[in-house]
Order: C-alpha cells, then structure tokens, then sequence
C-alpha cells in the first residue's frame, strides 16, 4: 500500500485573537498550509476541520461548508471531527484513512477553536462537559480529576512535588523559541510552585491557557508527494483507542489505557518500539499529564516517569526531547487545533524547519493528543521518508 504523505503544514499565531472568529483562523491556517504545499484549493478532495465547541463556544455550525467556501475549495467533501480535547489527533487519523483508502487523493485537515471571548468559568464549563453525567453532576472537572490524580502519583511513587513544576519550566523554556506559542517567556521554578493552588497539589502554573487558534496539514499518497515536492513526511503509525469516561471506575487512574492501546497499535503499524523515537510531542494539558504518558508510551517504567526531567533526559539537548513546541502547557490550547499543532511542530522538526528549537536531524517522530483526561487518545508516529 502507498505510504500516506504529508506536504504540507501551518499554525496560526495561538493565544487572544481578539477580533477574528474561528471562521478567521481556520481560513488563515488553511490558505497557510495550501501555499505552504504548493496545491490549489480546488485540488482538495475531502476538507476535515477538527473542532470540539464552536456551536457552544460560539454559536456557529457548518463550519467545514464555511471553510470549503473561504478558500474555494468546492466541490471538496467536508466533515467536522469532534473528539473533544484530542479531535485534533481524531482529524490526523480521518485524514489518513481518507488517504489510505483511496477515497482521497488530497486532504486537507485544519483544526482550530476560539475561546477567549468566554470566560474563564464559561470555557472550563464548556470543556467539564465532556465528562460523564454521573461525575459531572458532582461538580467534577478535568483539574480535579487532575489534581487528585497528581497527588496518587506523587504519594505512590516517591515523586517530589518539584519534578511536576520542572515540567512546567522546560515547556516555558522551550516555547519562548517559538514564534507561534501564547506564553514566549520563561518561568523559574520557585514562581511554579508559589503560583495559586487550583486542585492541590497542582497550582496555577500547572495548567494550560484558554486559547485561540489553528493548524492545518495537507495529506496525500506518497507518490503524488514525490511528485509534488522533496520535502514531505510519512504517517508510519496512527491509532486511536478509548477508557473508562466515567474516570473513578479506573483500576489505576495513573495508567491511561488509551495511551497504551493506541500506541502499541500505532508501533505496530510503523514497525516501530518506544526506543526508535526520536522525540515527541505530548498532550500537557496539565503538567502530571507529561509523566502519564511518557510512561504509557513507553519511555520510562510505570512510576518512573518524573525521573526524566530530573535527568534532564526530556529537554531539548536530553536524548529524548519532549514538547519542544512549548506544548500546550506554553504554546496554548485551543482544543481542536491542539492535536494538529503537535504534527506541525513534528513535520517541521522532521525537515529541519523548527529555528531555534530545532533538534538534531531527527527521523521519527511522535505526537499524543488526549481528550478528557485519557477518555479518549490517538497516537501519532511521522517518519522522513527514508528513516532507518
């Protein structure tokens, strides 16, 4: 089977767009990407946008028509995908099935959200309700399930408080070097830990912003990216999987099983283990979730996680650089656009575009995008074409 390719790749500038609506942002990412790949918009096949609430955020539907329209990419197919925090990932794996299949031979996925015209209790509740009725109605939300999480972790596994704010401090760290990140200023680690408590232990600097946003990749068989430039990445493994979404009836609320599923799926499929990573994007919506899924993934044994940051292992000089965009802890995250960004940061790492954050000639690299808390989850590996 052909390989499917990306071509092409684009973030808009993530954080308070004050003045653009999610019509704006997906029609900026969108045309970016385009021109970024070479291809007109009427060459598009099927048109995806990845996003979780603009009916609730914003009071707008038939975004993917809106968007065919903005960019005169008629008669294109077009579907929304929403898979709450993660349809971002949930997009990648349609886009490449659309690809794979043959139904497509060109897709355009763009994911994006506005939100900071809410505030900030209108967004978070937005967003708790993707969470079960039967914990909702308690008045449960994604950081307390974060903080009591955080503190299992800490108490089961010896971890000190400081190694989840360390966390915090690379990603600042890395993403004062990305033109594209909401937050492009460091952080010490006293100011972490002395930041408001929001769900003890986690305190403010522990959380991802509210955001506005948009990314975009162009998808397409590998023999028709040949044909169309030198400079493209390959999809070797994608794969989503799904837990509990009632979270308290978890054997382990440290282990996300969707993690784990979906990455041993998307090694199998890229004929890849946890050791041929090169570096990878996570999903840090709030700082304890880097250690989850570093373990879940298979970068460190279970409750050894933290370790990494201790050892330096995970900055960008580490042997296994993590969030080198900022992640979402410092980049933003406006929901649906989160998961496509980790991608972006992945393909330009890939072709050595990334600037001042750019790694050493990396070959693969993965990207986990987490809806809820590990409700739902794809995983993601990209490859340059002739990676050993």
């Amino acid at each position: 089977m052909d390989r499917v390719a990306i071509v092409g790749a684009s973030m808009t500038p993530f954080g308070d767009r004050e003045g653009e609506w999610l019509r704006d942002l997906l029609a900026e990412a969108g045309a970016e990407c385009l021109d970024d790949a070479g291809v007109d918009a009427d060459a598009v096949d099927h048109l995806y946008v990845s996003n979780m609430a603009s009916g609730e955020l914003e009071g707008q539907t038939g975004v993917p028509n809106m968007l065919a329209h903005d960019l005169a990419a008629q008669p294109a197919y077009t579907a929304r995908i929403d898979q709450t925090s993660s349809s971002g990932g949930a997009g990648i794996y349609a886009a490449w099935q659309s690809v794979a299949s043959g139904a497509s031979e060109t897709t355009l996925l763009v994911g994006g959200e506005k939100m900071t015209h809410k505030t900030t209790g209108e967004a978070t509740d937005v967003i708790a309700s993707l969470t079960h009725p039967v914990e909702y109605k308690h008045g449960v939300t994604l950081p307390s399930f974060a903080g009591l999480t955080a503190r299992l972790y800490l108490d089961s596994y010896g971890a000190p408080r400081e190694s989840l704010g360390k966390v915090a401090v690379k990603n600042h760290e890395n993403g004062v070097d990305n033109p594209k990140a909401q937050f492009r200023k460091e952080v010490d680690l006293d100011t972490v830990l002395e930041s408001p408590i929001v769900a003890d232990p986690l305190r403010l600097y522990d959380f991802c912003p509210i955001t506005d946003g948009s990314a975009a990749l162009l998808f397409c068989p590998e023999s028709v990216a040949r044909e169309i430039t030198d400079e493209y990445v390959v999809v070797s493994g994608v794969a989503g999987a799904t837990d509990t979404h009632v979270v308290h009836e978890r054997a382990d609320p440290t282990t996300m099983r969707g993690v784990v599923e979906s990455s041993e799926q998307a090694y199998e499929m890229a004929d890849r283990a946890p050791e041929d990573v090169d570096f990878a994007e996570l999903h840090d919506m709030f700082t304890i979730l880097e250690f989850l899924q570093f373990e879940d993934l298979g970068f460190a044994e279970k409750g050894e996680g933290w370790k990494a940051i201790e050892e330096g292992r995970t900055e960008r000089d580490g042997d296994l650089p993590i969030n080198t965009s900022g992640g979402l802890k410092s980049k933003g995250h406006p929901l649906g656009a989160s998961g496509v960004a980790q991608a972006v940061e992945v393909y330009e790492q890939l072709l050595g575009e990334a600037g001042d954050r750019q790694l050493d000639e990396p070959e693969v690299g993965l990207a986990c995008n987490v809806g809820g808390f590990g409700n739902c989850v794809t995983t993601t590996i990209l490859e340059t074409p002739e990676a050993e």
